[in-house]
C-alpha cells in the first residue's frame, strides 16, 4: 500500500509506504505474553550493506518497565543477531524507552537513550558514543536533552542532513500531574549532535481529532523527489496511552501538518501500531520497522519492504 498526498500549500508529498499485515514478518517477539510485554520502539540504520537495529524491551508496570535496549545486526533486514544489550540498571533510570541509533559522518556511532526519572513523570535523554555499534559503554553517557521542571523529553529522532544535525523529540507537559501523558513533537538543530537549540513545535495535537491528546514524530524521511514526510504516533485521549496509531504528516523539518482525518495504519487487534522507523534502500523503496500489538495485548517488532519484492 502507498500514499501520495497533496499538502495544503499545493506541495505533493513523495510516495509514502505504509505498514500492512500481509507481507510483514516478526523481527523480535515480545519478552512475555499479555499486556505490558513489549519488543519494539525501533531505530534502524543501513550502513555498508548491513542493517543495524536498536530497540527497547519492556515488561509491565511493576515488573520492570523498560528494562533493556538491544543493538542487533542483519544482512537481510529480517534475521537479526544481537550485538549488545544495554541494561536499565546501567543508568540512574526507572525505565528506558525508545533509543535513537545513528552513524556519524566520520563513521562513528551514537546511541541516544530515553531515561525515566525514578518516581517522576520526567524523562531525559543521554547519548553514548562508540567506534562500532557493539561498543557502547553506559559509563560514558552524557546528558544532551535534560528537559526541565515543566517538560519531559524522550523518544528522539536524529538525522544528519545538509551539514548539520536535526532532532525531533516527544515533549510531555508536566504542569498538570494528572495529565502528563500529553505530548507534542519539537524540533531542534545542532552542529555536533550534542548541544541542541530548540527551534519550535514541529507537530502539535489537533483538538477533537484522533490525535488530540498527543503526537510523537517517529521517523522523518526526505524522499527522492525532495519532498519531506514524517510518520507519527497519535492518541485521542489518556486511555489510549501506549496504544498509539500511526499517522502521516508532510511539510518541512521545522513544521509538519497531518494528512487526513484518521490514522494511516493501525493494528488489526485494536491496539498499537507505532514507532515506524523507515530506512531508504539503495535500489529504491524502503524497509519499515515498527511496533505492533498482538491479539493478547503484547507488542512485537515487525518489518516489511516497500515496494514488495
Amino acid at each position: 500500500m502507498r500514499r501520495v498526498v497533496t499538502y495544503e500549500t499545493g506541495q505533493t508529498a513523495p510516495d509514502i509506504p505504509l505498514p500492512t499485515q500481509d507481507r510483514a514478518v516478526t523481527v523480535v517477539a515480545p519478552p512475555g505474553d499479555g499486556p505490558g510485554y513489549w519488543a519494539g520502539a525501533p531505530s534502524a540504520v543501513l550502513a555498508d550493506g548491513v542493517f543495524y537495529l536498536a530497540y527497547r524491551l519492556r515488561r509491565p508496570v511493576g515488573h520492570g518497565r523498560g528494562y533493556a535496549v538491544m543493538i542487533a545486526s542483519s544482512v537481510d533486514g529480517e534475521q537479526f543477531t544481537p550485538l549488545q544489550r544495554i541494561n536499565r540498571d546501567d543508568f540512574p533510570a526507572e525505565s528506558l524507552e525508545r533509543p535513537a541509533l545513528v552513524r556519524t559522518p566520520d563513521g562513528r556511532w551514537r546511541l541516544y537513550v530515553s531515561c525515566a526519572t525514578p518516581g517522576s513523570p520526567h524523562w531525559w535523554v543521554d547519548v553514548l558514543e562508540a567506534d562500532t555499534p557493539d561498543g557502547f559503554d553506559p559509563a560514558t553517557r552524557r546528558t544532551v536533552l535534560p528537559g526541565d521542571r515543566a517538560t519531559a523529553v524522550k523518544d528522539p529522532v536524529v538525522v544528519w542532513h545538509d551539514g548539520q544535525w536535526h532532532l525531533w523529540a516527544s515533549c510531555h507537559l508536566l504542569d498538570d500531574p494528572a495529565a502528563t501523558d500529553r505530548m507534542d513533537s519539537r524540533y531542534a538543530t545542532s552542529p555536533d549532535g550534542m548541544s541542541w537549540t530548540w527551534r519550535g513545535t514541529a507537530l502539535a495535537p489537533r483538538a477533537g481529532a484522533w490525535d488530540a491528546r498527543g503526537v510523537r514524530i517517529a521517523s522523518v524521511v526526505v524522499g527522492s523527489d525532495g519532498g519531506t514526510f514524517a510518520y507519527y504516533d497519535g492518541r485521542a485521549n489518556a486511555a489510549e496511552n501506549w496504544s498509539e496509531r500511526t499517522g502521516l504528516a508532510v511539510g518541512t523539518f521545522e513544521r509538519f501538518e497531518p494528512v487526513g482525518d484518521g490514522p494511516a495504519a493501525v493494528s488489526p487487534h485494536g491496539g498499537a501500531l507505532r514507532y515506524v522507523s523507515a530506512v531508504a534502500l539503495p535500489g529504491g523503496g524502503y524497509r519499515l520497522y515498527y511496533e505492533q500489538a498482538r491479539a493478547d495485548g503484547s507488542h512485537e517488532l515487525r518489518t516489511e519492504v516497500y515496494p514488495p519484492r
